[in-house]
């Protein structure tokens, strides 16, 4: 097995910090709309309250991985790739509500395309580098 907390690379420093940040921000932004007050769900626009909730709930996925990223732990790996797998899920049920002819707003697709990418590309990496998606032969 092993030593991921031997040295950490730059790349998982990196996306470890920026899985935290973006998940606070994640959570902060979600909690405004849905809890927030009126006029912090006017400023959301046409927003869909499932892919809210989502984003929410995700947002502490987000600093989970990002804080086992930091400890590089095998497990963190396999939790980026739930998130990316998952919100690829949410990105699509937003394109059948586009389809169906849904309102919704310009910077939410920004905001999917931009997250669906970025966590494709935590999983990857983290995949890549800590073996998770590795086969494991047994004799």
């Amino acid at each position: 097995m092993k030593n991921y907390g031997a040295k950490r690379p730059l790349w998982i420093l990196v996306a470890g910090l920026v899985a935290i940040g973006f998940g606070l921000l994640t959570i902060k932004s979600g909690a405004d709309v849905l809890f927030g007050s009126e006029e912090a769900r006017r400023a959301a626009g046409n927003y869909l309250p499932s892919l809210v909730w989502f984003n929410l709930l995700a947002g502490f996925a987000y600093v989970a991985a990002g804080v086992g990223l930091l400890f590089q732990r095998r497990w963190a790996a396999w939790l980026a790739l739930g998130i990316a797998i998952a919100t690829l899920a949410a990105f699509g049920a937003l394109g059948v509500h586009l389809s169906g002819g849904g309102a919704y707003e310009m910077r939410t697709l920004a905001a999917m395309l931009l997250r669906t990418s970025l966590w494709a590309a935590i999983a990857f990496l983290a995949c890549r580098a800590m073996g998770c998606l590795a086969l494991r032969r047994t004799r």
